[in-house]
């Protein structure tokens, strides 16, 4: 027996007040146990259990009178002991808290609410979820927020042939004692929480209300006693729970509705973190082989090539294993742990930027990642940023030269199915790639494929390859399951392990094959610094509006066809769309202090600066970048100027000259090539600054209709060339907006009658003009070249490959005579960017057949633009360097052909 003072006193409800939640709560009766048993327990747990935070934490301040509950799907002590730590340490309200509210009729022992419990019969509701809409019925100023909150015990998706693994996996089941005992002993170290964003529970029923008045609901509600004009409107606008009340029924139907909607959230977000169940490598490649669309595909092969359907089929098998994933969760734990030390000792940190874009539609679509391709790195580094924010770790479109022993299986295991490089004319394999990735898609992997084909050489990003945005665009328009939507992301670094290797290729140097010798060979460099790694996720780009946009239906091709065609209008939508996330990409831009400096400083004579005439650069290009930004995706660096210098000497990019006079700035020895690099990461938002500045610089004084005209006739080559987003038509906003900023710093000057004019000579401001007026001039260069050449050449005479390859031989001669070795000559693609910008705008004809070039005087006519740009004395090196008689093209030709003859007998 107890004595009764005894009892009083241990069993007495002590008040305590919420101060998160502004509310006086009150223990249970029996809350001295109860807290003892929760603070041992939570003692337990502590130490077994170390729990890994995704995502953020909820921001509830402001909003001190709102009861704040969690929501959780299954019922365990584990779980609510778990959450309680949790609350505790982000200072949450407290979850095993009881909370009482007299003025409310609210008086629950912990602010958790469970959807399912172990022991609950079929559509058991939750009764503290009823009793608390029953009081926000009742109680029109009473404000109650849900917090969502998921808890994986390990990330591991399940896997349909692996008995451990089921065990070691947190599945879709509702853990028992013995199961929360397991995952407690072994999956401890390996749990992670993630609370979801705060939902108001009034909302919640007003649209449930809402959406039902109609319907099921509507019979069991009629209007409020108190009645009157306000709440009759109220209940046919979206304020349901104010002016309804319900009748007898109509609380077990509304917290039926709820409680599946929370379910439904909750089991969508645990998708979005744990990924789609696998199956058996083994299993998925029979099942792509023996699918309808193979099963076809393999009789029309057999048929095509006259063998057998055996054969055929044996073939396409090889080629599903060729390509299939192997997903390995183990593997993926060593990755994780690998490259959280590698990211420490190579890289200063990886700065994240617009990621809660991607979280919010991870839960209700298929997410397509389509990165900027600079390093090998990319591969590891998107997936990692993914998975450590909580969501599924997507597959890697990799080419098959990454399928090399010991790293490719690797790869495998963890993210990467591999594709051929090239694969045109086998229809076969087409079939097999087309039927896997509408696999993945319609389990609603997320996948990851970078939409440029192979890794950027010069900085600039390469045109869009549309092989696999078709092939996504295929799987979509065969079946709808979730909605496809696009993420661009931006990848920037601020040094590369492949930076010499990119700029021998540019030269001209073999390109050199995976192995694992080579992986040994970047292993030699980790002791160096790498800087900071930089990723921003663009806007997103959602399928669908694309298909309105050009009218494609939806499930117009057939479900069990991989052959057919992409119609007229779906082609032009895969390829505007590939061109829009170019775009997209670029406006998500991070203009880092790398990139900065490199801007600035190969912008100056003999790459070098005054220090002081160089942080006055800078910071002149961080107050542009911040007052007129390019887009509102793009990041700006935070850094002063001369932490922007004191960063560049520390990774030894840059190097300070001391002098009596003032020390100077410039590019450290046999950097500059590189620097070129990570300049033209960025060059895209300074670009139209660039041209106007230089127009202004190079004339002295210039109207603007001349200045709006030029710049009108040469901004689709500059557009094309580096993903320009601003459309031409709205172009002379653009330009008036960028003219009146610079006027506003000085840099040109309006004089009357819409003259611009520059600054006084030798001025900080005329200097500060010269240098932006820059790095606009290598590409009009190249412009200047290509037209100087099919000029001097005459219509009709060359193919456009021949135009390309004898302005790519043109570009590097230049560049090692005049150019201090700029690699940006050497860059291939942006001659094949600007002819096929010249075809696309009708300046050029090409024939479908032979692929010659015709023209006419149009090309003089651009031509003549680039003596209001470019200094006369390098137009007169472009025009001779442009001049080649007739054998030098024949030998030329005849060169290039070998070569290219040569490199494909060493690749087959």
């Amino acid at each position: 027996m107890i004595p009764k003072f005894l009892k009083k006193r241990l069993f007495k409800a002590p008040l305590t007040e919420d101060t998160a939640n502004k509310k006086v709560v009150a223990l249970s009766p029996k809350a001295p146990i109860s807290q003892l048993y929760r603070k041992v327990s939570g003692q337990a747990l502590d130490v077994a259990v170390k729990p890994k935070l995704l995502g953020e934490i909820p921001e509830l301040a402001g909003d001190q009178q709102t009861l704040t509950f969690y929501v959780l799907q299954d019922y365990s002590r584990s779980n609510s002991i778990l959450i309680d730590l949790q609350t505790k340490e982000y200072n949450l309200p407290p979850a095993l808290v009881g909370v009482k509210d007299s003025i409310h009729d609210i008086d629950e022992s912990a602010a958790i609410i469970f959807l399912r419990h172990p022991r609950a019969k079929d559509h058991q509701l939750s009764p503290r979820l009823s009793r608390l809409i029953a009081a926000t019925l009742q109680h029109p100023e009473l404000q109650i927020r849900l917090i969502p909150v998921s808890i994986l015990w390990g990330r591991a998706p399940e896997k349909e042939d692996s008995l451990f693994k089921l065990l070691m996996t947190d599945n879709w089941e509702d853990p028992g004692i013995t199961k929360q005992l397991f995952n407690i002993g072994v999956m401890g170290r390996d749990t992670f929480v993630q609370f979801h964003p705060p939902q108001q529970l009034r909302a919640l029923i007003d649209s449930t209300l809402q959406d039902n008045l109609d319907e099921t609901l509507a019979p069991n509600y009629v209007v409020n006693n108190d009645n009157n004009d306000n709440k009759v409107q109220d209940a046919s606008t979206k304020n349901v729970s104010k002016a309804l009340v319900p009748t007898t029924d109509a609380n077990r139907e509304l917290v039926k509705s709820l409680q599946q909607q929370l379910n439904i959230y909750l089991d969508k977000q645990r998708s979005s973190m744990l990924g789609p169940d696998l199956s058996d490598r083994r299993n998925l490649v029979d099942k792509l082989i023996y699918s309808p669309a193979i099963k076809h595909a393999i009789e029309k092969e057999a048929e095509a090539e006259g063998i057998t359907v055996r054969e055929a089929r044996s073939l396409a098998r090889g080629y599903a294993n060729e390509m299939v994933n192997d997903y390995s969760h183990p593997i993926i734990r060593v990755f994780d742990r690998f490259l959280t030390w590698l990211w420490t000792q190579l890289y200063d940190g990886v700065e994240v930027h617009h990621f809660e874009r991607v979280r919010a539609l991870a839960a209700d679509h298929e997410i397509i990642y389509v990165p900027c391709h600079r390093s090998h790195v990319d591969y590891l580094l998107l997936s990692y940023v993914i998975y450590k924010r909580g969501l599924s770790i997507p597959y890697v479109a990799a080419g098959d030269n990454l399928d090399v022993p010991i790293l490719g299986p690797l790869l495998r295991g963890a993210v990467a199915f591999y594709i051929r490089r090239s694969f045109r004319g086998n229809a076969l394999y087409t079939a097999v790639l087309r039927e896997y990735m509408h696999t993945l898609i319609t389990r609603n992997t997320p996948i990851e494929y970078f939409i440029e084909g192979g890794r950027s050489r010069s900085g600039r990003l390469l045109p869009p390859k549309m092989g696999m945005l078709a092939m996504t665009a295929h799987s979509q328009l065969r079946h709808t399951n979730k909605p496809v939507v696009f993420i661009p992301t931006y990848i920037g670094y601020e040094r590369i392990m492949e930076g010499g290797t990119y700029v021998g290729e540019l030269k001209g140097k073999p390109k050199e094959s995976e192995s694992i010798i080579g992986l040994l060979k970047v292993g030699r460099k980790i002791e160096r610094i790498f800087g900071t790694v930089h990723l921003s996720f663009g806007t997103p780009l959602h399928f669908n509006d694309f298909m309105q946009k050009f009218d494609v239906p939806a499930d117009s091709l057939p479900a069990n066809r991989t052959d057919t065609p992409l119609s007229d209008n779906a082609s032009a939508m895969v390829d505007n769309l590939g061109v829009k996330i170019m775009q997209h990409i670029n406006k998500a831009a991070v203009v880092n202090p790398v990139s900065l400096l490199s801007l600035v400083l190969l912008s100056a004579p003999k790459a070098a600066l005054d220090e002081e005439i160089c942080r006055e650069q800078i910071a002149l290009y961080q107050n542009i970048a911040r007052q007129l930004p390019y887009s509102d995706d793009t990041v700006v660096t935070d850094m002063s100027p001369q932490q922007i210098i004191d960063y560049g000497i520390k990774l030894k990019l840059i190097e300070r000259i001391p002098h009596i006079l003032g020390d100077i700035i410039q590019v450290a020895g046999k950097q500059a090539a590189l620097l070129s690099y990570f300049r033209n990461n960025i060059l895209h938002v300074f670009i139209l600054l660039s041209f106007l500045a230089a127009l202004v610089a190079r004339n002295g004084r210039i109207e603007r209709s001349r200045l709006d005209g030029i710049v009108a006739q040469l901004y689709p080559f500059l557009q094309s060339e580096l993903f320009l987003y601003y459309p031409a038509h709205g172009l002379a906003d653009t330009l008036n907006h960028k003219i009146e900023n610079m006027i506003t710093h000085g840099l040109i000057v309006e004089l009357g009658n819409d003259i611009l004019s520059v600054p006084e000579a030798n001025s900080n401001k005329y200097q500060q003009l010269e240098v932006l007026a820059a790095p606009v001039e290598q590409s009009l260069e190249r412009y200047f070249m290509t037209l100087a050449l099919l000029a001097q050449q005459g219509s009709g005479n060359l193919t456009e490959d021949e135009v390309v390859d004898l302005c790519h031989l043109l570009g590097q001669r230049l560049s090692v005579l005049y150019a201090d070795d700029i690699p940006d000559f050497f860059d291939r693609a942006l001659f094949t960017s600007f002819v096929a910008a010249l075809i696309r705008l009708d300046y050029v004809q090409k024939d479908d057949e032979t692929g010659i070039l015709t023209f006419d005087h149009r090309i003089n006519d651009i031509a003549q633009h680039a003596k209001y740009i470019l200094n006369p004395d390098i137009m007169q090196i472009l025009q001779q360097v442009a001049s080649l008689s007739e054998e030098e093209i024949a030998h030329a030709i005849t060169e290039i052909s070998n070569k290219k003859q040569r490199k494909f007998s060493i690749k087959r």
